[in-house]
């Protein structure tokens, strides 16, 4: 099945369609992880964006059922270099193609994924679109020009969750007292953010991106947590809202999208990266404590800390390859942030600690 990737700026990369036929839109970025593809499939703060992995061979493990990060795929596509025509793994349920193809995801294959990097790290991410149908440059720049694009639009809406709900970890020991209870606001949250809240004796109530600051503290909870989530922060209002009223009532812990909401209800602005952060090695430094550490990330936007108004607020932590912030924390109005993912899933568990850093702020409150 011929297909092709036809970017905005009419560069083209032909190959062979895998996964549904068809054509997918969105934003073209690229993640650095060597495993961990089946993760980065199922993570909701892929939606609106085509994913190309790096590493050459991708589907040699297939795919399973314990280790998606939520209850479907949500990228808009996905690019490799060569999927892998066997699947080696005792867990392995479906091929990759298949699983693709299950959820009407395009992909494609045979790409030159470093030549591909290379024009997204020196031109910035940009709109592309995966075809296998329609191969005439004129049509497909008319469909890119149509189609909505990331800034401005409220993409979590999509995949936040249509009900609360109580997380139930089947990996968790069953004697295992919770002693906090935590409120998790899902703009697009990953499992392995419950299962790691659930690990540190929390019990974990999930409710929708649109619930109000009054309905969460009637639930009475120890701690709020602002999951991650795809797109633009600045244009999901409503949680920044919610955000802002719940700021010095209860202690809040923000990763990835929660983390620039904080930001964004503290008065600051958040702006858009040339092409993001995305893959399971990136060093961040910890201001503090002088440590590194080497974290999972996914984010296309950043928090500009200095613009933040809220008094007492301090940077904490710094990626080291762009120098960009990373984490916030305010003792005084018992919150703290980090702009990666402590959770992993894929990636380093160097992390996990904060975690345990939030269980104590809630002791202490």
């Amino acid at each position: 099945m011929k297909a092709i990737l036809f970017l905005e700026d009419k560069t083209v990369f032909e190959g062979e369609g895998f996964g549904a036929e068809g054509e997918a839109f969105g934003e073209v970025v690229f993640n650095t992880s060597i495993t961990g593809y089946q993760e980065i499939i199922t993570d909701p703060s892929y939606n609106g964006q085509i994913v190309t992995m790096t590493y050459p061979l991708i589907g040699n493990y297939g795919v399973n059922e314990e280790d998606i990060e939520s209850s479907k795929p949500w990228l808009e596509g996905f690019v490799v270099k060569e999927l892998s025509s066997l699947r080696s793994n005792w867990r392995s349920r479906l091929d990759l193609g298949e699983y693709l193809k299950k959820n009407n995801i395009v992909g494609i294959q045979g790409v030159d994924t470093r030549a591909l990097t290379r024009h997204i790290r020196l031109q910035g991410a940009m709109q592309a679109v995966i075809s296998t149908r329609d191969f005439n440059p004129d049509s497909l720049m008319k469909k890119l020009q149509a189609a909505p694009r990331l800034l401005g639009v409220d993409l979590v809406k999509e995949v936040t969750c249509r009900q609360p709900y109580q997380w139930q970890d089947d990996l968790a020991p069953k004697n295992r007292k919770k002693r906090h209870k935590v409120v998790v606001l899902d703009c697009g949250v990953k499992f392995n953010i419950l299962r790691n809240l659930s690990k540190v004796g929390c019990s974990v109530h999930v409710v929708p991106a649109s619930t109000s600051s009054g309905e969460i503290l009637d639930l009475k909870p120890d701690g709020v947590l602002l999951s991650n989530g795809p797109g633009d922060p600045a244009a999901v209002n409503y949680v920044i809202r919610t955000t802002r009223e719940l700021i010095g009532k209860i202690p809040i812990f923000g990763i990835c999208l929660g983390h620039q909401m904080l930001g964004l209800a503290m008065g600051g602005k958040t702006y858009k990266l040339k092409f993001g952060h995305h893959g399971g090695n990136h060093p961040v430094k910890d201001l503090k404590t002088g440590k590194v550490a080497i974290t999972s990330q996914n984010h296309g936007f950043c928090v500009d800390t200095e613009s933040i108004s809220q008094k007492g607020t301090v940077l904490t932590h710094v990626n080291l390859y762009d120098k960009t912030p990373e984490g916030l924390e305010n003792k005084r109005l018992k919150l703290f942030s980090v702009q990666y993912h402590p959770e992993a899933g894929p990636g380093p568990h160097d992390a996990n600690y904060l975690f345990e850093k939030f269980i104590d702020m809630l002791k202490k409150n």
